[in-house]
């Protein structure tokens, strides 16, 4: 079939798969690519190694796919109903998990796309990714024509907005190219920059990933530093708050795939009832979902890191039964929550724990609890 009309055919099949949004470019070196390199250098990937170990095959989508010389880029609505305000014991999670985890969802779409490729193009290289292959996907969907990256670092389109998951198919066919998507519409806009509780965009475009709440609540493996702790707010898992300030977002284009409305107890979510789950009960309730990403301790840790910024009658208890967890993470975060409550009971529940706790960062956590540090 002819590159122009297989294209087109290929387009309208990923979006009666539910893909919001399509584009095709070449595969290159990312026009990010230099500018990655810096932000690995600087150390703005904080502990997320990963991206370290794999930095050079960032620069080709050849290591993603040898003799790869086309990218089908993909967009996916995620958008679904407004946020919740949390009540007292409550917390926030990111638009992006409150449903079923969009890695399998997209993976399967993107099998049937690849199927349908190689039928009329039999003998052709393909393979499907969604964020865990070394690909910078917001640079290429940008070149895709799908949009442009903000001031917060996400891509952005004129009509969906952010909202979006992105993924990528590529090929070793040349296939018909979009225009890449050259103008910023950010203009002097600033909403996000000023809005982000913890200063992690710390310019225009550049995200320091060590102060990010997505990233302190996710992919950090131990206690956040103590004076960005206050500044998580009520967020257990992620963090929206950039979104939802820009302008771009406010036209209320909804998602029609079931898999991403909120599951129950997502929007919001109950910190104390979390806090009070089994290693089998984590497992049972989230191994579906995005919220298994941190794993029972660190989501129990955010847990506790909520309830201390927002203290209830009912954080109480749980962070003093907290105090006996298995866990040395999820000790120390109770430990630290408890010092926020102001509390007899809390300080005596905390002088107990420091009589037998054998974890000296708990002990020091708990230390600095009862001075109220």
């Amino acid at each position: 079939m002819q590159a122009g009309r297989l294209t087109e055919a290929l387009k309208l099949q990923a979006r009666q798969m539910g893909f919001s949004l399509v584009g095709v470019c070449p595969a290159g070196t990312p026009p990010h690519w230099e500018a990655f390199q810096k932000w690995l250098q600087a150390g703005c990937a904080g502990q997320m190694d990963y991206f370290h170990r794999r930095a050079s095959a960032y620069a080709h989508p050849h290591f993603v796919l040898e003799g790869s010389r086309s990218l089908v880029m993909l967009g996916m609505n995620y958008r679904t109903e407004a946020p919740v305000e949390p009540g007292p014991g409550q917390a926030r999670i990111a638009r992006y998990a409150w449903g079923m985890d969009y890695h399998e969802l997209i993976r399967c779409r993107l099998r049937r796309l690849a199927r349908w490729l190689l039928e009329q193009a039999p003998g052709a290289r393909v393979r499907g990714v969604v964020d865990t292959a070394p690909l910078l996907e917001r640079s290429f969907a940008q070149q895709a024509g799908l949009g442009w990256i903000g001031k917060n670092t996400l891509l952005i389109h004129p009509q969906w907005g952010s909202y979006l998951f992105l993924a990528a198919l590529l090929t070793d066919l040349e296939l018909d190219y979009d225009d890449p998507f050259d103008r910023r519409h950010c203009g002097r806009c600033r909403a996000c920059l000023d809005a982000c509780p913890t200063g992690a965009l710390t310019a225009p475009y550049v995200l320091d990933a060590r102060r990010c709440i997505s990233y302190l609540t996710i992919e950090l493996r131990q206690m956040p530093p103590k004076e960005l702790r206050p500044k998580i707010g009520d967020w257990l898992f992620g963090c929206d708050r950039c979104q939802e300030v820009c302008p771009w977002n406010r036209r209320p284009v909804v998602s029609e795939e079931p898999a991403f409305r909120p599951m129950p107890g997502h929007n919001p979510a109950n910190a104390v009832e979390i806090l009070s789950l089994t290693e089998e009960a984590f497992h049972q309730r989230f191994r579906q979902t995005p919220l298994r990403r941190p794993r029972r301790a660190g989501l129990l840790r955010s847990a506790a890191l909520v309830l201390g910024n927002r203290p209830c009658a009912e954080g109480l208890a749980v962070l003093r039964r907290g105090l006996q967890d298995s866990e040395p993470l999820v000790r120390a975060a109770c430990a630290w929550a408890l010092g926020r409550y102001h509390d007899p009971a809390a300080s005596s529940a905390l002088e107990r724990a420091f009589a037998h706790e054998p974890d000296e960062e708990v002990r020091q956590e708990i230390i600095s609890a009862l001075r109220g540090e």
